[in-house]
């Protein structure tokens, strides 16, 4: 009698089972299985272990395969080589496996028994300033992040560490003082996010004309932002106008990238502010950090700067100003030990790496970060232009987040429209079409490549229906949905007693590697292993659909069925996996 495979085993954990069993010293040998395309699977561990034995490898691969034991799983299995195994499972193995992903609303992703508190620090746009392309990669890559990691199990925590405090506050709160007519216009900025910050822009703009050309008026300013840090009631209420009005701004731009942000999660520099003088207190007595020339630093042997000399991380300045160093380490105490947090990862650009690895290390020697407690940095390159150098408009200015946006919006609505008739898509579900397919295409090109590296921002190849794009794969989403429109009373129906074609045998296989997949995406914090997966899930799809009949011609009933099962399994991974990084997959399309 078949034995019934457990939500936790793939094809590939049953059949890795079965080797390790025939293994000698099964205990400390790994079979190392992996996916092949000479076979199904390939052992390589029979090299290792041979050489730990001081034997031959290929004779010890032979003796492995006389003494694997008799299952449901293995159909074919040789020695290749110097002492690999090419292996063939099943197609019952195959299909069985998969029906007890399909029972599980899941699809066999386990939760991480080793799951703890996460705090993700993504999307930190900065109070008074519009948002540009460079805030595009740590709100994408954060977002799908908090949706993989609570997705297996982990608890997450959102912050939004926004730029809500220093210099500029008091420029722009004295300029709004000595110009209180520009401060009644302001308070007509609340219907909008574009209004409100268009509003903010100008005042920025002009207070800041005002402080790089009046001495005096700087000095007011400078004053100001003393008034700030002690709490005064007048410049404290016009600080809170410039954050709210900002968070209307804001607030509409995430909108727009579909992304939820909540306002308890919005916790700036200034929120820290009162932990500022303990932290700076604590690391000085406990003697991590030391007073050169009247500022407070923290010193690192490895850090020195071009002239060989040591490079300080500065906590608190000569003057008793405190830097972004002692705001991000009263951030790292209030998240340990008030949010609980195991784990805090912060998606910041890689361009402040050494300031990270400095703050880490502070932390770690003040005690706040141990063996229990990790930080990590999820650094993210550069966005590029199509000319490979860091994005800009034509004039060479910033481009502004809403623009691209609305551009990528307006590119894929015109994709959608193109084919809108054949399908029999309303206006209404063309604009929002074109939405989901506009704001996947910027996310899923971030997403598709590696944080660490830079890409090119090529909107023609984002909203293609062709090649490595969320659109080819919301495209394989929708055609699986027709063909359920189309199947009249036949239904999904796992049939392992059927012959699988190679091609239902390739989709069947990468879909069992699902769960793994975002295990891992997970554990290794890259949300590019998952886009590659759907890539090729997709890919692999196509491939299935162009040579495995499942309505016209009509397959016999069984074949017609277990082909419906392939093809719902796969629209519910593809639903799942684009979810995960913060992507919609129209029914219609």
């Amino acid at each position: 009698m078949a034995s019934v495979p457990s939500l936790a085993s793939t094809v590939q954990q049953r059949l890795a089972d079965g080797l390790s069993a025939a293994l000698p010293d099964a205990a400390s040998a790994d079979p190392l299985l992996r996916r092949s395309d000479r076979a199904d699977f390939q052992a390589n561990g029979i090299l290792a272990l041979a050489k730990q034995l001081k034997g031959n490898p290929r004779e010890l691969a032979t003796k492995v395969v006389e003494a694997i034991p008799a299952n449901d799983v293995l159909k074919e299995i040789e020695v290749s080589g110097p002492g690999f195994l090419n292996i063939t499972v099943t197609d019952a193995a195959i299909v069985d496996t998969l029906a007890a992903r399909a029972a599980d609303a899941r699809l066999g992703v386990p939760f991480n028994e080793s799951a703890g508190t996460t705090v993700i620090d993504y999307a930190q746009p900065n109070v008074a300033k519009e948002m540009h392309v460079g805030h595009l990669r740590s709100a994408v890559i954060g977002a799908a992040m908090v949706e993989i990691l609570e997705f297996t199990g982990e608890t997450v925590v959102r912050r939004h560490h926004i730029g809500d405090w220093g210099t500029q506050f008091g420029m722009l709160i004295q300029y709004l003082i000595e110009h209180p007519h520009e401060l009644d216009h302001s308070s007509e900025a609340e219907v909008s996010g574009e209004e409100a910050m268009s509003n903010l822009n100008r005042l920025y703009k002009a207070s800041r004309a005002l402080f790089d050309s009046d001495e005096e008026f700087k000095t007011r300013a400078r004053a100001r932002v003393v008034d700030l840090q002690a709490g005064d009631e007048e410049t404290l209420a016009l600080w809170q106008r410039f954050v709210d009005e900002s968070k209307i701004y804001f607030y509409s731009v995430f909108d727009k990238l579909d992304m939820d942000i909540r306002d308890g999660d919005v916790v700036g520099e200034s929120g820290y502010n009162d932990m500022l003088v303990e932290t700076c207190r604590i690391l000085e007595e406990s003697g991590v950090a030391v007073r050169s020339e009247g500022a407070l630093c923290v010193f690192f042997d490895d850090v020195k700067g071009p002239d060989g000399n040591p490079t300080p991380l500065i906590v608190q300045k000569s003057d008793g100003g405190f830097g972004y160093a002692a705001t991000d380490l009263s951030a790292i105490r209030d998240r340990v030990q008030n949010l609980k947090a195991t784990s805090l990862l912060y998606v910041v650009d890689a361009r402040q790496s050494l300031h990270f690895k400095m703050v880490f290390e502070t932390a770690r020697r003040a005690g706040w970060l141990n063996d229990e407690v990790k930080a990590v940095q999820l650094a993210f390159g550069t966005v590029l232009g199509k000319d490979g150098k860091p994005f800009k408009t034509r004039e060479g200015e910033t481009v502004r987040l809403v623009d691209l946006l609305d551009e990528a919006v307006d590119r894929a609505t015109a994709v959608v429209r193109e084919k809108a008739e054949k399908v029999g898509l309303t206006e209404t579900e063309i604009v929002e079409n074109g939405q989901f397919v506009g704001i996947g295409a910027v996310k899923y090109a971030d997403l598709s490549t590696s944080a660490a590296r830079d890409y090119k921002f090529d909107l023609d190849q984002m909203v293609s229906l062709n090649g490595d794009t969320s659109v080819y794969l919301q495209y394989a989403y929708a055609r699986i949905r027709s063909i359920f429109g189309k199947a009249g009373d036949r239904t999904p129906v796992a049939h392992p007693e059927l012959e699988l074609a190679p091609a239902e045998r390739a989709l069947g296989l990468h879909l069992d590697q699902f769960a793994e997949t975002v295990s891992e995406a997970a554990a290794e914090y890259a949300p590019h292993k998952l886009t590659a997966y759907l890539y090729q899930l997709a890919s692999l799809y196509t491939t299935f659909y162009d040579q495995c009949p499942v309505i016209k011609p009509e397959p016999a009933k069984e074949v017609a069925e277990n082909r419906l099962f392939l093809c719902d399994l796969t629209a519910r991974t593809l639903h799942q996996g684009m979810a995960l990084l913060g992507i919609r997959t129209p029914e219609r399309l």
